[in-house]
């Protein structure tokens, strides 16, 4: 009887329709995350002016969203130790989409903020799950480009949020807008047939059969007897506790100080873009253009900064775009030219939206894979402090009547800080560097052992 090493298999193996359709559906999932966290941002100057809250209000609303995805990150991040990442993605996504939709039905800001705070729960637990999945599944040598791909569909909505925004606003008000956040409970369906459980997970379950079965459509050279062979045994202790063990600790720190980072600059952009440049002197419609702009700078930074991690090194690309943002922010506020503006919003959708997209897949390789879902849950949880925080802060700020300079600086500085915490990553302690140390040291042996064998055959 063969034996097979799962994770061997995964990681040399080569596209086929099983990871086409899986990438897929993954992207339309994480496409109507996104679309589902910016259409807020967009419907604010409405909401603002039909209900006759304050900008202080209507911060605190999106804050309360993001403490929604605060509490499903970490939730939902632990459970899919237990329920299995592929339920876990079915049972969030229809919460998400459902009481996103069922926002579009409220008729007052009590009923919009419950319905949104539990489709935060959802929108928090789908990401780190879908991250951890499709890492699990990419084949090794482009592993990262998948993961960021797959989290280009989190721009890909957040742009098609932006372009519905700006279609039906004006003509249909701000309902329609998140009615259509309803679609993906008609796809949930296929997400059942097509999306498979982690290996890892079955293995963990004692279900070798099923395991065997999606180990065959990913390799379908795989003929005969076959034993699928656990690499590894469920180690003791929480997975939380170990994010800390073995010299990781101020790694997973830094991880969280970093995502902290990110998601300030991606909740004070998604939630005021619009609203800012309306303070800088231009219409509803073309501030909802420049939010369309930045997530087209974000779709281009990832696919073009993703790729060049499997040359570079993960902080050699995510260090300089934390810093490029940050002088994009201190300079948006001091022109009064579109196209300069277009150009630096979309370096800082590059530097927010497209370094948080890279920066998921280096945590997702950074852990092995029975605690992959509990370091994105945490990461991604302690990030959405930063995603609480910013949209009430710029509110605040907004309410004093800065100069719109002074507001986009008070934004950059958390890319500054996100710049200096990627920075202080140390990456020889990742899982990623040490499996390519083994596998080096591995091929030095078997080497020396064939040059052995010949001396000794000659």
């Amino acid at each position: 009887m063969q034996k097979i090493n799962p994770m061997k298999v995964i990681d040399n193996s080569r596209m086929q329709r099983f990871h086409i359709w899986l990438i897929g559906w993954l992207f339309l999932v994480i496409l109507f995350d996104g679309y589902d966290v910016v259409i807020y941002g967009a419907s604010v100057p409405l909401l603002i002016q039909e209900w006759g809250i304050s900008d202080v209000t209507a911060g605190a609303i999106g804050s309360y969203t993001v403490l929604g995805t605060a509490v499903g990150a970490v939730i939902f991040g632990i459970l899919s130790d237990k329920m299995g990442r592929k339920n876990v993605i079915l049972f969030t996504t229809f919460i998400f989409s459902f009481f996103t939709m069922l926002s579009g039905f409220a008729n007052g800001p009590t009923l919009f903020i419950i319905c949104r705070i539990i489709a935060g729960i959802g929108l928090g637990g789908v990401m780190p799950n879908v991250i951890a999945l499709t890492t699990e599944f990419a084949p090794k040598r482009i592993r990262t480009a998948l993961v960021s791909f797959v989290f280009c569909g989190y721009s890909v909505g957040a742009l098609a949020a932006a372009l519905t925004s700006r279609s039906l606003l004006p003509v249909a008000g701000w309902e329609p807008v998140y009615w259509l956040a309803g679609i993906p409970i008609l796809f949930i369906p296929l997400l059942i047939k097509d999306i498979p459980e982690s290996v890892s997970f079955l293995l963990r379950k004692g279900k070798k059969e099923e395991a065997k079965k999606i180990l065959l459509k990913i390799d379908p050279t795989l003929k005969g007897e076959i034993e699928v062979v656990r690499t590894t045994s469920k180690e003791k202790g929480s997975p939380v506790t170990r994010l800390f063990q073995e010299k990781r600790g101020f790694s997973t720190a830094m991880f969280w100080v970093s995502c902290f980072s990110a998601f300030v600059l991606i909740y004070s952009m998604n939630t005021w873009l619009p609203r800012l440049m309306m303070e800088a002197g231009y219409d509803l419609s073309s501030s909802l253009l420049f939010t369309a702009v930045m997530q087209i700078g974000a779709i281009t930074g990832t696919l073009v900064f993703g790729p060049l991690v499997d040359k570079l090194g993960f902080k050699k690309v995510l260090v300089p775009l934390f810093f490029c943002g940050a002088i994009a922010l201190a300079l948006i506020g001091f022109t009064s030219s579109m196209l300069i503006a277009f150009v630096l919003i979309s370096v800082i959708g590059a530097a927010s939206v497209g370094v948080q997209n890279i920066s998921n897949a280096f945590v997702s390789q950074y852990y092995s894979s029975d605690m992959r879902s509990t370091a994105l849950g945490s990461t991604m949880a302690f990030g959405r402090l930063g995603g609480i925080a910013a949209p009430t802060f710029i509110g605040i700020l907004l309410s004093i009547s800065l100069q719109p300079q002074y507001n986009f600086a008070a934004i950059a500085s958390a890319a500054v800080l996100g710049g200096f915490a990627m920075l202080f990553v140390q990456e020889k302690h990742g899982q990623h560097k040490l499996a390519t140390e083994q596998g080096e040291q591995q091929a030095k042996n078997e080497t020396k052992q064939s040059k052995s064998a010949n001396i000794a055959n000659t």
